[in-house]
């Protein structure tokens, strides 16, 4: 029995039917049961709730041999320990209930900076989930290409999109099929041991200008970049509701990244994962820009 948390969450809706598809006994804990797709609602087994809820995990961890761990957003946190504080019920189980695995998403950097935002919790997290026992690999991740899907209609009808970086500040960007792909390959593979991390940096490098340039092609309209600074970020979140912690917290890791977090580790086969910028923005970004051109 394999577990696997936020069913419907932007990694989890992924991995969710390429493990179902193995034929292996799956079960997922959701806060919103309605929002899983059907025709794999009809295949798993689903236990309502929280997962930071003992008793949700305690019913949901039974009989389970490997689990799917992802800590899912919360904008509203007030201290930046409740990020770790969320995994501490299930680390907590994961040694009584017999859980052999655990695989979960983390941050590319750990030990080249003590203050990293919401990176360094992820690492903190990590660590609480190796303390338990269990096996574990930990997805350590640059940022996702599939972040800009949220910016999709400014750059179909504004035609640009913004982040913090430097222009031609280069570094890796994954997207999340390919996250997907490797969290469902090693919660289906019984070989594995031991506490690892699992690098994936996609197949190159790109700045942000380089990648306004791809979206423009691919696209068929001007996209540009434009940067805006970290208070001007930070101000944005809060107008939006986030809480200052938060806030906080995602611009130390976004100031991290902008000073290399993401950029220690060599690419080779092993850290490589296949999908381009170019063949994301073909597959994902173009779809998406249409959908909303067709429904606007």
């Amino acid at each position: 029995m394999i577990l696997i948390t936020t069913p419907t969450g932007q990694i989890g809706r992924q991995v969710l039917p390429l493990v179902v598809s193995s034929g292996v006994p799956v079960r997922v804990i959701a806060r919103r049961p309605d929002r899983l797709a059907p025709e794999v609602a009809a295949r798993v087994e689903v236990v309502p709730g929280a997962h930071d809820d003992p008793d949700v995990l305690d019913r949901a961890l039974t009989g389970v041999e490997t689990v799917f761990w992802l800590r899912p957003p919360d904008p509203s946190l007030a201290h930046l320990d409740d990020y770790v504080g969320f995994t501490r019920p299930a680390a907590a189980l994961f040694a009584t209930k017999g859980i052999r695995r655990v695989v979960g998403i983390s941050a590319l950097g750990r030990g080249t900076t003590d203050s990293a935002g919401l990176a360094s919790a992820s690492w903190a997290t990590d660590d609480l989930i190796a303390a338990s026992g269990v096996d574990y690999q930990a997805l350590t991740l640059p940022s996702f290409m599939d972040n800009w899907l949220r910016q999709v209609a400014q750059i179909r009808e504004q035609g640009f999109f913004t982040d913090i970086f430097d222009p031609d500040h280069e570094a890796p960007l994954c997207a999340v099929r390919d996250i997907a792909a490797t969290a469902a390959d090693l919660l289906l593979d019984g070989a594995w041991s031991g506490v690892a991390e699992h690098p994936l940096l996609g197949p190159e490098d790109l700045s942000r200008r380089r990648c306004a340039e791809i979206m423009s092609e691919v696209l068929g309209q001007p996209v540009r970049y434009e940067r805006i600074g970290l208070s001007d970020l930070k101000r944005q979140q809060l107008a939006a509701g986030v809480s200052e912690a938060v806030a906080q917290a995602r611009c130390d890791m976004l100031a991290a990244k902008a000073q290399g977090l993401d950029n220690h580790l060599q690419r080779i086969r092993e850290t490589s994962s296949p999908t381009t910028f170019r063949q994301w923005c073909q597959d994902e970004l173009m779809s998406q820009a249409l959908t909303r051109r067709h429904t606007a």
